[in-house]
């Protein structure tokens, strides 16, 4: 989102930062009182290392050597709002790639050109067809339908 600060406290655990962005996206705007805002962000974490948005295509072959063989967090959070009340959290999926080969990473790179995703990879293109998934398939697009489906049933039944 143009606009929208992404930044985040240099001491907030990686798991709470896509959580974190997504209630800042989420106040840059003021709910009608009829409307409900849903924001996201998601984020694919290493170790204790966020890989963002690629720049080029350099630093998106970097990141796919780094996640190639190994599993990844990939954490999406989620902010629920109306003019009344406020929900937020966090999905988290595990995402395994096999070793990706160089010809394997530039013919992705140079077809999809993955500078717009987390972690240099969409999980519904030809990269995806290949990971391993334990979670939601969802999470990693960028939107854990499931939950929020759970949660807005609790956004409306809320005492």
């Amino acid at each position: 989102m143009d606009g929208i600060d992404e930044s985040y406290p240099a001491n907030l655990p990686v798991e709470k930062v896509s959580e974190f962005i997504a209630i800042a996206k989420s106040a840059a705007y003021k709910p009608a009182p009829d409307e409900m805002i849903i924001t996201a962000d998601t984020t694919v974490v290493v170790g204790h290392e966020i890989l963002g948005k690629p720049h080029d295509a350099s630093e998106a072959k970097n990141m796919l050597k780094t996640i190639s063989g190994k599993s990844h967090r990939v954490i999406t959070g989620v902010c629920i709002r109306s003019i009344n009340q406020q929900r937020h959290f966090s999905v988290i999926s595990e995402v395994t790639f096999k070793e990706l080969s160089d010809s394997e990473i530039d013919y992705y790179i140079n077809k999809y050109k993955p500078f717009d995703k987390a972690g240099a990879y969409g999980i519904q293109e030809w990269i995806g067809y290949i990971g391993v998934l334990k979670g939601s398939y969802f999470n990693v697009m960028g939107l854990p339908v499931q939950r929020i489906y759970e949660e807005l049933h609790n956004f409306f039944h809320a005492v």
